[in-house]
C-alpha cells in the first residue's frame, strides 16, 4: 500500500509558527502522538481533527490534502 499524505497538520502548524509541542500540550496528548500525525504515520480521530481546527482557527478542510475525484 502506498504511503500517502492525508493531512496537512504540519503545514498549518508551520504557517502559524506553532510547534508539535504546543499542539500536544493543548490537546493533552504526547509529542510522539502529534509527531505521528504530522508525519502521516497515523491519523487523529475525527473529533480530534475538529479540535485541532478549532485551536488553529481554520476550516477543518484546511487540515486535509485535496483529493481528485474520478468521474
Amino acid at each position: 500500500m502506498e504511503n500517502r499524505n492525508i493531512n496537512r497538520i504540519r503545514v498549518v502548524l508551520a504557517e502559524q509558527n506553532r510547534t508539535n509541542k504546543w499542539l500536544a500540550e493543548k490537546l493533552g496528548v504526547g509529542e510522539v502522538t502529534v509527531s505521528r500525525w504530522v508525519n502521516n504515520l497515523q491519523q487523529p480521530r475525527v473529533e480530534v481533527f475538529v479540535e485541532i481546527a478549532d485551536l488553529l482557527k481554520v476550516d477543518i478542510r484546511d487540515l486535509f490534502e485535496p483529493t481528485i475525484r474520478k468521474k
